[in-house]
């Protein structure tokens, strides 16, 4: 019988996010045929994918994907999801388009903007896109926000917002001894856990206009981003003693807040199916490209660059915390 669906692949299998990429391939109906990570600790495929074929070496999963591909007999991978360490994206999307498929890759796309700049070269060369996800847009209470942002610019193309953005997720001592700790590989706290925060930003309220950076650390980072209609303090933090007294109390260790004029808007929930929506998204022809990522791409660049930091009368509210 004839196999629908697509054939896919997956770079990363055993890292944090590598499970929403499978549980979101399969909710759609497709497959994954072959899987790669150095790293051995992928049971988890097992409750997907377990008839996937599987490799520690890129170069044996270069030549079996190769060898798919020249078949001829419809068992070529049609896209090849990527959930690597940050510094690799670029060069696994590159691998993805010269091997004849689309790439679908976690955020952030790349840690330097002029990666993706680079990328839309190869599009154009191979005939294959870059996707990506940015699944906060895919998010009901943001798509709301929108709209209602929308329509009060309608209103008055003047208007504008005063947001407050607070995200805090703590992470143990492993997080500063993995890649992730290291900020040429990840691109630091800004890109690792608040490029799709600042995408949606972007999204919401329009164009950036001006970045000043007031504190960023290897644990936490806090500044001022003036978009066309919309002034936002933002926070970010990996360390638990920033977290609201109240948070830690309840044993929780994540903080999510987003108040525009004083008012919260609601997101807490409504995350567990965002890569499937993501997923559904980019095989229906909808998905989110390289110019849909490069603009949150280069903010965050700012951001890291940004040597300037002086506390201004700007300032989030919990910059009085850090030391």
């Amino acid at each position: 019988m004839k196999q629908t669906g697509k054939n896919m692949a997956l770079i990363g299998a055993a890292g944090y996010i590598a499970p929403r990429h499978m549980r979101a391939i399969k909710d759609t109906g497709n497959r994954i045929v072959a899987a790669m990570d150095p790293k051995d600790s992928v049971g988890i495929i097992d409750s997907y994918f377990p008839e996937s074929a599987f490799f520690v070496e890129f170069e044996r999963f270069d030549r079996h994907i190769e060898k798919l591909r020249r078949r001829g007999d419809g068992s070529a991978v049609d896209y090849i999801a990527i959930c690597s360490p940050n510094y690799l994206h670029d060069s696994h999307m590159r691998f993805a388009l010269r091997a004849g498929a689309d790439a679908i890759c976690e955020k952030p796309l790349v840690v330097n903007p002029w990666n993706a700049e680079a990328l839309q070269d190869i599009e154009k060369d191979s005939g294959r896109k870059v996707h990506t996800i940015l699944q906060l847009r895919l998010h009901p209470s943001i798509i709301a926000l929108r709209e209602r942002v929308a329509a009060a610019v309608a209103a008055d193309p003047d208007v504008r917002f005063e947001i407050d953005l607070t995200y805090i997720t703590s992470r143990g001592s492993w997080y500063f001894a993995s890649w992730k700790g290291e900020d040429v590989k990840s691109g630091g706290i800004a890109a690792n856990i608040g490029v799709h925060f600042f995408d949606m930003l972007l999204w919401v309220f329009g164009p950036l206009v001006e970045s000043r950076t007031h504190a960023l650390a290897d644990d936490v980072g806090s500044g001022f981003l003036r978009f066309r209609n919309a002034d936002v303090r933002w926070f970010l933090s990996i360390n638990e003693r920033y977290l609201p007294d109240a948070i830690r109390e309840k044993g929780q260790r994540t903080y999510r807040s987003i108040t525009m004029g004083g008012e919260e808007i609601e997101f807490s929930e409504g995350f567990t199916d965002l890569h499937t929506e993501s997923y559904r998204h980019i095989l229906s022809g909808k998905g989110f490209g390289l110019d849909d990522a490069l603009p949150a791409i280069r903010l965050v660049h700012a951001i890291r660059t940004d040597k300037n930091h002086v506390r201004d009368s700007a300032a989030h509210p919990l910059m009085a915390d850090i030391v």
